[in-house]
């Protein structure tokens, strides 16, 4: 009796029944977009400072003077200017409370921060010492990559925002490299350098970008002999392997792989300005690899090779060209250098930092400044290098050196 009672209940019910369970699968849903807004939160700040921050910062006189109203900075409170306040990086604390949509920007406005932070705070002339600038655009672009990790940003403005990130860290790297350690920190640039390229490089994997075979090159020119890079570029689709930035970088890389650094100074003479900020950093050990050659393949009391001739090879002045062949023990005799396989020795790598190569990259600068970031370069075209005469007995002792 209860069993049928119990069916004809349910066949009654059905219709009641089929309405429950769509009500409930609708709180399903609610309740599954409810999770995905608090895990992935949207932003809705249309300014490149939250209004809480803004007011509170200025309260705290906490404001960077790169941020304040003009006519402004002598008072007891200086007033921010919301044109040029940017939301500061924050590290997220224990027990914080979870982030508001109001304090996030939305990608479209985390383009526009970024774009004001390179294009106008980072080629101001008149904002210096550059240190500062530096200090202050890298702080602000950590907030901004900080805000497109909670919101988890992709797309466009996502890979807009990673290359130009990239660009001023490289370039960074490259200015600053004489910059004492309290001032400026290598090793925190480049992690923050490598993290936002793998993450660009990541982005690329997902779709085909216009800007994709100029950051290719990049990465395999700053991470020169990286087993994982150069895996990654012969890994690319045949149409981007191809462009001709990355079959330079392919050709420099492999001229480091096979220890040939004067093939590797010749094409390092095609590269534009950023390629070569990217590439600087192992010019020294370049220049020292080299020297170790020359010490075994000229190892005569007899002979002597030009300083001038050797300073236009490793693309340094001859006062520079001199100073590394004594750091290496190389024997200078005014506009001669005397090798000797015997006197070489290995400088510390810390000491080749003061190197300064004119010609592979400042004078790219100067030669043309690029419309969207004065302290970029056009691309250059096909660089001829001058030929570099040899006699016939040296030139050929080097072929059987495997050098050229």
């Amino acid at each position: 009796m209860s069993r049928k009672s119990s069916g004809s209940a349910g066949f009654c019910s059905r219709g009641r029944g089929r309405g429950r369970a769509q009500g409930t699968r609708w709180q399903q849903g609610q309740l599954k977009e409810e999770c995905q807004d608090e895990s992935e939160p949207r932003g809705t700040c249309m300014r490149m400072c939250p209004d809480r921050e803004l007011r509170e910062r200025e309260a705290q006189k906490r404001l960077h003077r790169f941020e304040v109203l003009p006519g402004t900075e002598k008072d007891r409170l200086p007033r921010a200017d919301p044109a040029r306040t940017v939301k500061e990086y924050s590290r997220p604390a224990a027990g914080k409370d979870c982030v508001r949509a109001h304090d996030l920007r939305p990608p479209s406005v985390l383009l526009e921060t970024v774009c004001y932070l390179i294009d106008h705070v980072a080629v101001s002339p008149s904002l210096q010492p550059w240190t500062e600038v530096y200090d202050f655009v890298f702080d602000r672009l950590r907030s901004v990559r900080q805000d497109m990790i909670i919101q988890r940003t992709s797309g466009p403005e996502c890979v807009a925002v990673l290359e130009k990130t990239v660009r001023f860290l490289i370039y960074a790297s490259y200015r600053l490299r004489d910059e004492p350690l309290r001032l400026y920190d290598p090793r925190i640039n480049d992690t923050h350098l490598q993290e936002s390229l793998s993450w660009l490089l990541d982005c690329y994997s997902h779709g085909q970008h216009p800007h994709q075979e100029e950051m290719q090159a990049l990465g395999l020119l700053y991470n020169l002999g990286s087993n994982r890079a150069l895996q990654h570029a012969l890994e690319l689709p045949e149409r981007v392997r191809e462009a001709p930035a990355i079959r330079l970088a392919l050709a420099v890389n492999r001229a480091h792989l096979e220890r040939n650094p004067v093939r590797l100074l010749r094409l390092a003479r095609q590269l534009d300005f950023l390629q070569s900020c990217a590439l600087h950093r192992h010019l020294g050990a370049c220049c020292r690899d080299l020297l170790l050659l020359y010490s075994h393949a000229y190892s005569s009391r007899n002979c002597r090779f030009p300083l001038q001739r050797l300073a236009h090879i490793l693309a340094l002045e001859e006062s520079q060209a001199a100073w590394l062949c004594q750091a290496h023990g190389v024997t200078v005799d005014r506009e001669w250098v005397v090798f000797s396989k015997v006197s070489y020795t290995e400088a510390p790598t810390k000491d080749l930092r003061g190197l300064h190569f004119c010609e592979l990259v400042d004078s790219k600068r100067e030669a043309h400044c690029c419309q969207d970031h004065p302290w970029m370069c056009l691309r250059l075209a096909i660089f001829v290098d001058p030929c570099i005469i040899f006699p016939i007995s040296l030139k050929l002792l080097i072929v059987g050196g495997g050098v050229f």
